[in-house]
């Protein structure tokens, strides 16, 4: 074979989201079986100054089991080097033929930050700057404007990532690749239309060997596990005005073809086997965004192949895919914890804005389920969404106080490109087409007359406290949310109260599965299974 090039991946990051990239690790895999050779140059560890968590200082939240003595244990801290100093070294040793930039719209102005300190070296050696990732697929007319940004990827990059560094190996231009908008020197662009979706069953096994160890670890109820991404679906059939899944169905549906596709479960289980023999995983973390939109025949293939890989592993999927039947049997095979989208309380404007139409009842009665089999779970819900109020928002927390998560969460609503919502946004006149959003690692970015930022704020901080204290404490939380002095120090003592009262305690079975107490309970139909697993949920 050819000799190959060298790429450089750039991953802006920060401390707070340490779950490694899984598509560049792919990415890095295919090219290696080209022959190319990859670096990357991750900021996750290093300080960068780009807003809340940029540093690892980010208050805790209340409902988060602590995991920060964990993390040091393992040495997972904030570098104590320059992230610019390390990244000028990293390229004069390595010299990148090609530059591949992947990021999400919330560090997009970290990424531009990272391209700055390359304009030296991109200038003296032309080496050109693909962005691609979900920003760029869905605002490629703002990403392409930057000036050291050559080609945009729109949609999946696995075939264009290939075809272009092929282009650099033979110094040949771009022009013509599929999936690509490529900047000529007159200032036009190519917009060159975009390919199949690739068939994810062709794709060879993820490349964790191009991070360092420490990014292989991440926190799970106040454990720190050496955790690896797993693939199993592609896509998301549901229509979630919040996300962009939506928006990525249409896309490649306009163009004859479905996004949504699912992986071979024999090709599931040799990456599985793989990770845990040769990279001795302890957890494992199924990041489809509905892990459980399969059929029976489907989750039975994977509860049977799951059996010999005996690992506590993670999935995140929707209320109305719960079962006694599916959560039963993942049980026995090692689920650990799920993460469920609530998102809001008020049916009506869940319905209407989010087009999420399931009944409260229905809700609260699936999220019962779990912890007859032991299985612990978290709540996801955001506030702050185009025409809510504050007194909406106590739906949500109405809703929560019927559901025995064993923890909840809320954030703020994030207007991303590629949304529905984003859109409704711009329409109302509540953002500017152009503006990019920074919210998850900054305050909200609406402004709205009857919902402020300081109102969504307030929600946010005091959030645990209004599902866990009886509703006679409310007008105290209620103080407690102004941030003057006084509203501080009742603050401070409902945190400490809370922490001692209903924070919980960091999951005490390294196997994740049940035990005998457990299972004797489950044998036994007399007996009272939700009582007898009280002591088993995290």
């Amino acid at each position: 074979m050819d000799k190959g090039i060298k790429v450089l991946f750039l991953y802006p990051n920060t401390f707070g989201m340490n779950m490694l990239p899984p598509a560049i690790a792919l990415f890095s895999a295919i090219l290696k079986k080209e022959g190319h050779q990859t670096k990357i140059f991750d900021t996750t560890y290093y300080a960068t100054d780009h807003g809340i968590d940029s540093d690892g200082s980010k208050e805790q939240a209340l409902n988060v089991v602590p995991y920060q003595k964990e993390m040091d244990k393992k040495g997972l801290r904030i570098k104590d080097t320059s992230w610019k100093k390390d990244l000028k070294e990293l390229v004069e040793d390595y010299k990148p033929d090609i530059f591949i930039l992947s990021s999400t719209e919330d560090m997009w102005e970290l990424g531009m930050r990272i391209l700055d300190e390359l304009k030296d070296f991109k200038k003296e050696n032309n080496t050109p700057v693909l962005a691609g990732g979900v920003f760029p697929t869905f605002a490629p007319e703002i990403c392409i404007k930057y000036d050291l940004v050559d080609m945009i990827c729109v949609g999946e990059g696995e075939v264009a990532l290939v075809d272009v560094c092929e282009r650099v190996k033979k110094n040949q231009n771009f022009f013509g690749v599929t999936n690509l908008w490529v900047k000529k020197k007159d200032g036009e662009i190519e917009k060159n239309e975009i390919t199949k979706p690739v068939d994810i069953n062709n794709n060879p096994m993820i490349d964790t060997s191009l991070f360092e160890e420490a990014r292989l670890y991440r926190p799970m109820a106040g454990k720190v596990y050496k955790m690896y991404p797993i693939e199993t679906i592609r896509g998301c059939p549901y229509t979630c005005k919040f996300c962009n899944s939506p928006d990525q169905m249409k896309l490649y549906k306009g163009l004859g073809h479905s996004f949504f596709r699912k992986k071979r479960i024999d090709l599931v289980y040799k990456e599985l086997k793989y990770f845990k023999e040769i990279h001795k995983v302890e957890y494992n973390y199924f990041w489809a965004d509905t892990f459980l939109a399969m059929n029976k025949k489907e989750l039975d293939a994977f509860c049977e192949m799951y059996k010999e890989i005996n690992l506590p592993f993670w999935m995140q999927t929707r209320p109305e895919t719960v079962n006694d039947d599916n959560i039963s049997k993942l049980s026995k095979v090692g689920l650990h914890r799920i993460s469920f989208g609530v998102e809001h309380g008020n049916e009506e404007f869940r319905a209407k804005i989010l087009d999420r139409r399931w009944k409260n009842k229905d809700i609260i009665e699936r999220l019962k389920i779990p912890h007859k089999y032991g299985v612990a779970f978290s709540v996801n819900n955001i506030t702050g969404f185009p025409t809510e109020t504050k007194k909406l928002a106590f739906d949500t927390i109405e809703l929560n106080r019927h559901i025995e998560a064993d923890n909840a969460n809320i954030y703020s609503f994030v207007p991303f490109h590629g949304t529905p919502l984003r859109k409704m946004c711009e329409e109302l006149d509540l953002i500017k087409p152009e503006t990019i959003t920074k919210c998850l690692t900054n305050k909200p970015i609406l402004n709205m007359p009857q919902y402020p930022p300081e109102e969504i704020e307030a929600i946010k901080k005091c959030f645990a406290l209004y599902i866990k204290f009886p509703k006679n404490r409310w007008k105290e939380i209620e103080r407690a949310e102004k941030n003057d002095a006084e509203g501080n120090k009742i603050y401070n003592n409902l945190k400490q109260e809370y922490l001692d009262t209903y924070m919980p305690k960091p999951d005490a079975d390294p196997h994740g599965g049940v035990d005998e107490e457990y299972n004797a309970a489950t044998n036994d139909p007399k007996n009272n299974i939700e009582k007898k697993t009280e002591n088993l949920i995290a």
